[in-house]
């Protein structure tokens, strides 16, 4: 765990860090040939369970997919999100924490905020649980519409001094999401650490994606979304394939009969 994270350092200013979520071991196994680090993201409620909110994710649906992950991971480090309400105070946070790293074997956790929530970053730090900052859009937190972060003085304020709280009290990365491209920018630079962006311009250290959202799984409009791939297309054709083949009653032949 520990080389990970140290290789996840030393790409600041070199290299740029691959990181994609996974919510089962088969898209892990495929993921993890390519990136840097498998984000077991609380996003598994709207792109699987369809919640309104990452909000109503449980503690034990992050652990249930994360022991599935991380069957499928040989290379990637680890890192899962903390669910709402899981981190509210320090005790609460290293309970969860402990929990989610015993029972799922993940090198890392992830926490949303800055300073409303350092103490319990800085607890579980002290404690030996490695911590991914995440500032910008918190969809934890957003109540409405999602909105980009660091239009105004006092976001760009909050953004900046944020970035440097977790910085100084030992997260080894920052989770960038929605943040405004000069402010990304300045922050990346400023930063010792490495930023990984969503929607945060070019200019962070890393980018990380919900993988569904790249390969075509879901039909999202969001800015940031690129789709790489239209799996939906390929498995509609795989699927129309078999239903033809057994309606016709070439499948199952007796290759495929016992």
């Amino acid at each position: 765990m520990i080389n990970k994270i140290k290789k996840i350092l030393n790409k600041k200013n070199k290299s740029k860090i691959i990181c994609l979520t996974a919510y089962s071991k088969n898209i892990a196994e495929e993921v993890d040939k390519h990136t840097d680090i498998v984000l077991v993201g609380d996003s598994l409620g709207s792109v699987l369970y369809n919640y309104s909110s990452t909000r109503k994710v449980t503690l034990t649906e992050m652990i249930n997919h994360s022991k599935s992950v991380r069957l499928g991971i040989k290379k990637s480090l680890m890192v899962v999100d903390m669910p709402y309400k899981t981190y509210d105070t320090k005790v609460s946070a290293l309970k969860n924490a402990r929990k989610l790293i015993k029972e799922t074997k993940c090198d890392a956790v992830k926490l949303e905020g800055g300073k409303k929530i350092i103490k319990q970053i800085k607890f579980l730090i002290n404690n030996k649980i490695p911590v991914m900052g995440h500032l910008g859009l918190l969809p934890q937190s957003v109540k409405g519409k999602f909105r980009s972060k660091g239009k105004t003085s006092k976001e760009i304020k909050q953004l900046v001094n944020d970035a440097l709280l977790l910085q100084q009290n030992g997260v080894f990365a920052i989770v960038l999401e929605c943040v405004k491209t000069q402010i990304a920018k300045k922050i990346t630079q400023d930063l010792k650490i490495p930023t990984i962006g969503i929607g945060s311009s070019v200019n962070c250290d890393g980018q990380v994606l919900v993988t569904d959202d790249l390969i075509g799984l879901n039909e999202t409009k969001i800015k940031f979304v690129k789709k790489f791939l239209n799996l939906k297309k390929i498995i509609n054709l795989g699927v129309k394939k078999f239903a033809v083949e057994v309606k016709s009653k070439k499948y199952p032949t007796k290759k495929h009969s016992y």
